[in-house]
């Protein structure tokens, strides 16, 4: 995807520039500009796949630039970039087919989720685009996308072949599935239940956001009764879990705005019943409950962690799930922030008490995840992603039997101070031959895996317990407490104080 950056600002315009170079080639920047009138000429001349544009810009702003390449008959998808959260703006942005727009300060991962739409509707379009006027799925479609403005033409076609009047209120039902559901199956889920509906026609897009499916309705008589036919007979009886949002459009021309308006509300579908339909704009007079954050379920947590309790592990994962379905509607934004902060911290004390699996968890991609999910499904995934992570991985570097007898005196007896001369007895070996068949088969002395083991020990403790320094220290086998909080400074670069502090 060849890429046109337009923005009056240097360090903006760079850090784009840096965000587009980590997407593995899928972009090239192919110039920057720094006002709209150099972005124009830019673009009629290269022709770019997506601008990337600020809407305030000496000489010439970001939408009248857009303005001019649509008359010029440049179609070019655009991502609309403003400190400015007025709404004549971003209306004015969609209809010039713009579907991004995004607020200053911009989040990384909107940011990339925006592209990522943009991408996905070029390629579909580059696969699909009609060269004709096409089938009403087909206009709808190029409506829907910003590609096509009905013209009288088109809609003269419309009116003669398919009898559809363009300045006619229509509905748009717009369904998220989540992963793994392919065009096909949704379009055939959705002929099959909308077909027994009488007098409506229904024409199902194909997915213009991924895992998403649009359908525009028209000739309905009562809205209301078609909504609550679609809650009982999708909602209710779906094979699959789906998140259901309908706007109402003054004509076709909106298409592309209503859809604009209605999807970032999916979202709701994880703080509602999912058995509810979500409406807009009745969606943005909910009433929310303020979501407090379970500290006590994150301490009690890191006390299962320490601990290696899975089963305790299991049960709190369930009650902070539990946690948001009390019966009261918190804003989704909240939720995921929760999820966000919970799972983070599992995952940073779980790489203090050295569970290594954990630490091959993308955290850049969970929280993506995390942030883009539409159903509650999705949070519980993530969630269950993590929670496999705490799972202790097997012994698999140490291949020597003795050392793996040794490893295991030491796990059993590391709080009654053992030497490498109590193992040479119990073994009968010298102490030579152990010390240095361990370093050889560890890449670490016999000393240094033992301090280190009962340090791993006091963390699982200092977090997990509320027991006092010295006898923390007694339990892994230091009698003096000060000398053991030299060696745990040594280690960790804290005191036992200190770290039991920032880690709670």
């Amino acid at each position: 995807m060849r890429v046109l950056i337009v923005e009056d600002e240097v360090r903006i315009r760079e850090g784009i520039g840096k965000l587009l170079s980590r997407s593995g080639g899928r972009y090239e920047v192919i110039k920057e500009a720094g006002n709209g009138a150099e972005g124009l000429e830019a673009i009629l001349e290269l022709k770019p796949d997506i601008v990337i544009t600020d809407i305030r810009m000496p000489d010439m702003d970001g939408l009248e630039m857009l303005d001019r390449m649509v008359k010029a008959g440049i179609h070019t998808k655009a991502i609309v970039l403003s400190a400015y959260s007025e709404f004549e703006y971003a209306r004015t942005a969609m209809k010039l087919g713009v579907t991004e727009y995004l607020l200053k300060p911009i989040a990384y991962n909107e940011f990339m989720q925006s592209l990522e739409n943009v991408t996905f509707q070029i390629e579909k379009e580059r696969r699909e685009k009609p060269e004709q006027i096409g089938t009403p799925e087909q206009i709808f479609f190029s409506v829907l996308s910003g590609r096509l403005t009905p013209d009288e033409q088109t809609e003269e076609y419309l009116a003669n072949r398919y009898q559809i009047d363009c300045n006619e209120r229509m509905s748009l039902l717009c369904a998220y599935y989540g992963e793994n559901v392919g065009t096909e199956e949704a379009r055939r889920y959705f002929r099959h239940v909308f077909s027994a509906y009488p007098e409506l026609d229904f024409y199902i897009l194909d997915l213009v956001y991924r895992n998403t499916v649009t359908v525009v309705l028209r000739g309905y008589r009562d809205q209301k009764d078609l909504q609550r036919w679609v809650q009982q007979q999708m909602l209710q009886h779906s094979p699959r879990k789906i998140a259901i949002g309908w706007i109402e459009v003054e004509c076709l021309n909106v298409l592309g705005e209503g859809f604009s308006l209605l999807y970032p509300y999916l979202d709701w579908n994880i703080s509602m019943n999912q058995k509810v339909l979500i409406c807009y704009p009745e969606i943005r007079n909910v009433q929310t409950a303020s979501c407090s954050y379970p500290i006590d379920l994150e301490t009690r947590m890191k006390t299962a962690i320490c601990a290696d309790a899975r089963d305790k592990e299991r049960e709190l994962m369930d009650d902070f799930h539990a946690f948001f379905c009390d019966g009261k509607i918190y804003a989704p934004k909240e939720i995921k922030e929760s999820y966000v902060r919970f799972l983070w911290n599992i995952i940073a004390i779980a790489k203090e008490v050295g569970k290594v699996r954990v630490q091959q968890i993308n955290q850049q991609e969970l929280l993506n995840r995390i942030m883009n999910a539409k159903l509650r499904e999705e949070l519980l995934d993530a969630s269950s992603l993590v929670l496999e992570g705490l799972i202790r991985t097997q012994d698999t570097d140490t291949t020597h039997l003795t050392v793996k007898r040794m490893k295991g005196m030491i796990h059993e007896f590391y709080q009654t101070g053992i030497m490498l001369d109590d193992i040479s007895r119990k073994l009968d070996m010298t102490p030579e031959y152990l010390g240095t068949l361990f370093h050889r088969e560890t890449g670490t002395t016999f000393s240094t895996y033992v301090k280190t083991y009962r340090i791993s020990k006091a963390k699982e403790l200092l977090v997990g317990t509320n027991l006092k320094l010295y006898e923390i220290a007694e339990k892994v086998g230091y009698s003096d407490s000060k000398y053991f909080s030299r060696i745990f400074k040594e280690i960790t670069g804290q005191l036992p104080t200190e770290y039991r502090r920032s880690v709670k």
